[in-house]
């Protein structure tokens, strides 16, 4: 990789659009970021480079292993704990955060206790692996079937929380401790995967949320002594967060950063492992992502104003996630009347989904 005259290289685990819009976002600052597949050649790589990587878990090649045995692979201790939910949520109880009660499953003979201690009905969720709603079985006295025995001691059960909403705080740590925090983003999620963030400073107990959700993931950080941007997904329940679920990378409900924030989430990440100087985050005005999921492209996604495509060149598949528009405008009504254009070019199953964002910005 050709290396930059200032900085160090970074490479990616991880060739998804993740890593691609991590590259997109180093090449005005001269950064190199060179996305990895998990099964590319094994590479030589520079004594002071850098590695991250876009997603929790990869599989064991030659280039990961090597890449996992670098000095300078950034968090990677982290990268394991948290893509454990076992693990993942002994850290929140650790530090006294609050979570939905949970107990790992290791045997059928637990069902009473976990329906008496932790509630009638029950999530439970793959310990790894599982995203985008698979991996999860809603669990009652009635299904338990549902749960084979070759899942015990793989799975951990939650109890089932009847939520109000779901938003998500994006944040980053730097070498030296000091943390940048986005806005508080409001989240639509269908059949588990998200559809839709709406970012609006606004809304209704904002800066209480922020608060709350800044406190929390301030302390994650601290802890694991992270560098770099990592998302808390949290669901609210009246006026109080439950953390649900947190991923050390950038993430699919920080998008909106790339229009809607004077930097986004990608630079932040890489000025985060690079200890670059970075002012405040600030966001420019009220932001609305679509995540486009299992459609076929459409050019006239690019006649909406105010917006900005980004499409990840994957063969279209049901329930895959294949690009995003971001659209952001100072004037909500603007805002609106963008997302009312775009309406006619997108399916059946978007359209429950952007009523549900020009609500939260009405």
């Amino acid at each position: 990789m050709q290396k930059s005259a200032i900085y160090p290289p970074i490479y990616v685990l991880g060739n998804g659009q993740l890593g691609r819009m991590l590259r997109y976002a180093g090449a005005p600052l001269d950064i190199q970021v060179q996305p990895l597949a998990f099964d590319d050649p094994v590479i030589e790589l520079e004594h002071d480079c850098l590695i991250t990587a876009e997603i929790e878990r990869w599989a064991d090649t030659p280039l990961t292993t090597l890449l996992s045995h670098h000095q300078n692979f950034v968090n990677l201790s982290v990268f394991g704990r948290l893509a454990d939910r076992y693990t993942q949520k002994a850290l929140l109880d650790q530090l006294g955060l609050a979570t939905s009660p949970w107990q790992l499953v290791e045997s059928p003979t637990q069902w009473q206790q976990i329906f008496d201690n932790i509630g009638e009905k029950v999530v439970v969720k793959r310990r790894t692996g599982g995203y985008d709603g698979r991996g999860q079985w809603i669990i009652t006295q009635d299904n338990i079937a549902q749960i084979t025995p070759d899942l015990f001691g793989d799975v951990i059960a939650e109890k089932f929380i009847p939520f109000d909403a779901e938003v998500s705080l994006v944040g980053a740590r730097f070498r030296n401790g000091e943390t940048r925090f986005y806005p508080v983003t409001h989240n639509l999620q269908q059949n588990g995967i998200l559809r839709y963030s709406v970012m609006d400073i606004t809304l209704p107990h904002q800066r209480e949320f922020q608060q709350q959700a800044e406190k929390m993931l301030a302390a994650i950080m601290q802890e694991l002594e992270y560098v770099g941007v990592m998302a808390m997904e949290c669901f609210v329940v009246g006026d109080k967060l439950l953390i649900n679920e947190l991923a050390p990378r950038v993430h699919n409900s920080g998008h909106w950063t790339q229009l809607g924030c004077t930097i986004s989430q990608f630079e932040l990440h890489l000025r985060a492992l690079l200890d670059l100087p970075t002012p405040a985050l600030t966001p420019i005005a009220s932001s609305v992502m679509v995540n486009l999921i299992g459609i076929e492209h459409n050019p006239a996604w690019l006649n909406t104003p105010f917006s900005q495509l980004h499409w990840y060149g994957k063969e279209v598949r049901a329930g895959r996630k294949l690009g995003h528009i971001n659209l952001c405008h100072q004037d909500k009504t603007v805002l609106i009347n963008a997302l009312r254009q775009l309406s006619p070019h997108l399916s059946h199953d978007f359209q429950s989904g952007l009523d549900w964002a020009i609500n939260k910005l009405v």
